[in-house]
């Protein structure tokens, strides 16, 4: 029989996708404590700050230069899908919206003709480690949509469903419907919220041991990459896997994945593709070269709303608890 593996590829910090996925960023950070400003509570002056990936002592302060994090930057033609497994993230935009969330939630943020947005990383906890571990997945837009009003929504974690098989399997389902376990529905724009996109965003976990048959995706076209990011072996069908890597599938069918002797966890993405150009230029990703540069003016002259914040790294203080203020002045308090 043919396998439905047809390749698998290491890992970086930075996950190569199939179309419609442009990439998945990968941060798992061990902060320190934080201090009064929720920034780390340890010398920093030895890193490169604002251009700080080194991963020394096993975290890094991204472009942040006091929080650790992106302050404000723009993004136009996609969306992205932020996916929080710990730790906390503070969203601030250009229109005026504003977000802390974190520990399972999910923030689908469609950037359709443009928007600037902070994603920064409060060390809230004084006394103890501020562990930070989270996915975040640019989704491509077709040209249609490419230019649509920016839209976010939140996926808040109790309200991200969980398919639980027999036998030690939890699958967090994000995007595309297993079971009975129905996700949220994606932004309205969005590649996702169309039926035929066959599009699936799942966080598989298996303990120790642990057996599921991976189900076939519907659609004839449908790309799947499984991404196996922690746990010592996976086995997928007839191939052994470990950690780190991705493994492209053949959709068409059902695969077995069996855990080794330790739990394992895998992020699964799958869609139909888009099938456009892709002109791509940093944050901004059209499909012709012209579109870019004209994104590029866009921004100049209109900064895609302005910034309404006092500087462009904000953070919502120590106290609050997970929100979201919506562009409309909706407010969703969590804790």
């Amino acid at each position: 029989m043919t396998s439905p593996v047809l390749q698998t590829v290491p890992l970086g910090s930075q996950w190569p996708t199939l179309d419609p996925f442009l990439f998945c960023a990968h941060h798992d950070d061990a902060y320190p404590p934080g201090d009064d400003r929720m920034a780390p509570a340890v010398p920093i002056e030895d890193r490169d700050l604002g251009q700080d990936f080194s991963g020394l002592d096993g975290w890094s302060m991204y472009h942040g230069l006091e929080v650790p994090g992106f302050p404000g930057h723009p993004h136009r033609g996609f969306e992205t899908v932020t996916y929080v497994r710990e730790g906390h993230i503070d969203h601030s935009d250009s229109l005026g919206a504003a977000a802390r969330f974190g520990r399972g939630d999910v923030q689908w943020l469609t950037a359709g003709r443009g928007i600037v947005h902070a994603e920064m990383f409060p060390l809230l906890e004084r006394d103890g480690p501020n562990p930070l571990h989270l996915f975040q997945i640019w989704l491509n837009l077709p040209a249609s949509d490419k230019l649509v009003d920016p839209y976010f929504t939140m996926f808040w974690d109790g309200d991200v469903p969980r398919h639980r098989p027999a036998g030690g399997v939890v699958v967090t389902v994000i995007a595309g419907a297993l079971g009975a376990a129905e996700p949220p529905q994606p932004p309205p724009n969005s590649w996702a919220a169309r039926p035929d996109a066959d599009l699936a965003i799942w966080h598989v976990r298996l303990d120790a041991g642990a057996s599921w048959e991976l189900p076939a995706a519907a659609g004839r076209e449908t790309g799947r990459v499984l991404y196996v990011f922690g746990g010592d072996r996976l086995r997928v069908a007839d191939t052994s896997v470990g950690d780190d890597t991705g493994v492209v599938l053949d959709a068409s069918v059902p695969v077995a994945l069996t855990a080794g002797s330790t739990p394992v966890d895998a992020l699964l993405l799958q869609g139909r593709p888009i099938g456009e150009p892709v002109a791509r230029y940093g944050p901004f990703v059209m499909n012709t070269e012209a579109e870019i540069h004209q994104a590029l003016r866009d921004f100049q002259d209109t900064r895609f709303g302005g910034w309404p914040w006092p500087d462009q790294a904000p953070t919502h203080g120590r106290e609050r608890g997970r929100f979201a203020r919506h562009v409309d002045g909706r407010l969703e308090q969590v804790d």
